[in-house]
């Protein structure tokens, strides 16, 4: 296996674990549990080391002070019954040292014997005497500073330091005990420094911080079991309403969730039940109300066409002989025509409809250029744009934009956006813009006229919706034209889209997959305009 594999996997299981970070409840539960648990374990656990080891040294400090004590005294004692004569000052100072190392052997302690204080010798000019292999340098400059002149009994922590085996004393911390005693025999101040290892608190201490630690521990993953199952008992509920409610969402309207006990999580069940009955028999009657409308226009649109066919014979009679009529009969001649071409508008335009929502709308499917169905429409709809004082501009990318597509469907869709643009141009040009890339094709219709509005781009496409319904039409559209255009590029598996600003226009764009069935990723032309200042 490469050296570099565990790497590569790191990006991948951190990606796993904030996944699960970021969608469960209960992973995220237990880990604050377990981290705020640990962190007042640890608290508790320094608090209490430091009182055990504030404890143990003040003991121990204690004893060691009194054992030095009662050492000095004797010494003194015995100092007290020799006379200056009885032997000279060395052999008094061997007789004074010699027994307190002895006891210091079998008692767990080290003696050292300074210089006269009048010599003004340190230990490490020499002239002392102590226990075997003790290094003296375990007595810290500080307190031999402190008894450089008379003073009385002191102590402090220090590092004892030995040179070999010393009997009942272990290097490591320890505590140096210091007292001052005079020799009668030349009447000069020596100094005794006691050292005490704290070897045997150190043990208790690690004794008891491993019996913390395991205690501590065991506490952590015992709370945490008890986060994890007390949050299941929790989660468990909101998870199974989840999947309750995923498929709901996927239409099995049947799915409940099961009710046990009488706790807040089964009421919270029982008013998921309750909603989702009652969605269920809103959603029933709203889809049998869509279905008996959707009948309802398919059969009136049906129903209309044969007399719509006949009065529109009448109507044809009456207008071509309009020049026989009296001026007033003539106009209504003209007005039944315009009318009944606006009605058959109307009509084609619900059986459209009816097709898309009875799902019979099928495509035929050809290799397509959008260039060509862009310069078709623009030439078709020369006739109003002139009638509005306006032109149709189309920008040629010089070269073919394919894709397969419905050419009628297409020029529909193309056509519904001109003449929609026309209505609202306001006498200003309406651009034509195509382009194409490897994956998909698009045409944008760009106009410069009264816009929309904020939250009406969403809206243009619903069926029968207007941005101003006083606004007069001259392109004699039903209110359904986006709408279907809608629907034919939903057939395509495609976009369209609208984008627009009050007072500079709007832009719309339809993109199209270059193949029939492929994903689209984005288009070739922008939703928003390249000329448009606040965006630029």
């Amino acid at each position: 296996m490469p050296a570099d594999r565990p790497f590569r996997r790191l990006p991948t299981a951190l990606g796993r674990a904030l996944t699960v970070w970021r969608r469960s409840i209960q992973a995220r539960v237990v880990a604050s549990t377990l981290v705020l648990t640990t962190l007042v374990v640890g608290v508790v656990g320094w608090f209490l080391l430091q009182q055990v080891r504030d404890g143990l040294l003040a003991q121990r400090v204690e004893r060691v002070v009194a054992e030095a004590g009662n050492e000095t005294a004797e010494a003194r004692n015995r100092l007290s019954f020799a006379t200056g004569t009885d032997v000279d000052a060395s052999g008094q100072r061997q007789d004074l040292i010699d027994p307190i190392i002895a006891r210091g052997a079998s008692r767990g302690f080290a003696v050292l014997l300074s210089a006269p204080l009048d010599s003004g010798s340190s230990l490490a000019a020499g002239g002392v005497q102590f226990t075997q292999n003790l290094d003296k340098a375990s007595v810290p400059r500080a307190l031999e500073q402190r008894f450089s002149e008379r003073s009385a009994a002191a102590w402090t922590h220090t590092t004892i330091r030995t040179t070999g085996p010393v009997q009942g004393v272990e290097p490591g911390p320890g505590i140096v005990v210091g007292s001052q005693v005079t020799l009668p025999a030349d009447g000069e101040t020596y100094t005794l420094y006691y050292v005490f290892p704290l070897s045997e608190q150190a043990e208790t201490l690690a004794l008891v911080t491993r019996a913390l630690l395991t205690a501590a521990a065991l506490l952590v993953v015992l709370v945490a079991g008890v986060a994890w199952l007390v949050t299941r008992q929790v989660v468990t509920p909101v998870r199974m309403a989840r999947q309750v409610a995923e498929r709901l969402a996927a239409g099995q309207l049947q799915e409940r969730l099961r009710v046990t006990g009488e706790d807040d999580l089964a009421r919270l069940a029982t008013s998921f039940n309750q909603m989702a009955s009652n969605l269920q028999r809103q959603i029933r009657q709203l889809e049998e109300l869509s279905r008996l409308q959707r009948r309802f226009v398919s059969d009136v649109s049906h129903e209309l066409r044969t007399p719509l066919t006949t009065v529109r014979m009448a109507g044809d009679v009456l207008h071509d002989g309009r020049d026989q009529f009296d001026p007033t009969t003539a106009r209504a001649a003209e007005l039944l025509q315009t009318e009944l071409d606006r009605f058959e508008v109307l009509l084609a335009d619900l059986l459209e409809i009816s097709r898309f929502d009875a799902g019979a709308a099928v495509l035929d499917v050809d290799d397509v250029n959008l260039v060509d169905v862009a310069h078709r429409v623009a030439e078709a709809t020369e006739a109003l744009a002139v009638q509005r004082s306006t032109r149709v501009v189309v920008v040629d990318p010089e070269h073919p934009c394919l894709a397969e597509a419905d050419v009628r469907r297409v020029e529909r869709i193309v056509r519904n956006l001109v003449t929609n643009a026309i209505d609202h141009a306001e006498g200003r040009e309406i651009l034509l813009t195509v382009g194409a890339d490897d994956e998909a094709a698009a045409i944008t219709v760009r106009d410069y006229g009264v816009g929309l509005g904020p939250g009406e781009a969403a809206m243009v496409f619903n069926r029968f919706w207007r941005s101003d319904p006083a606004r007069a039409r001259t392109s004699g559209g039903t209110g359904l034209g986006l709408s279907i255009s809608l629907e034919d590029t939903h057939l395509h598996g495609g976009w369209l889209q609208a984008w627009g600003r009050l007072g500079e226009g709007s832009q719309f764009r339809l993109t199209l997959p270059r193949r029939l069935g492929s994903s689209l990723r984005h288009s070739p032309l922008p939703l928003v305009p390249t000329d448009d200042e606040v965006t630029a």
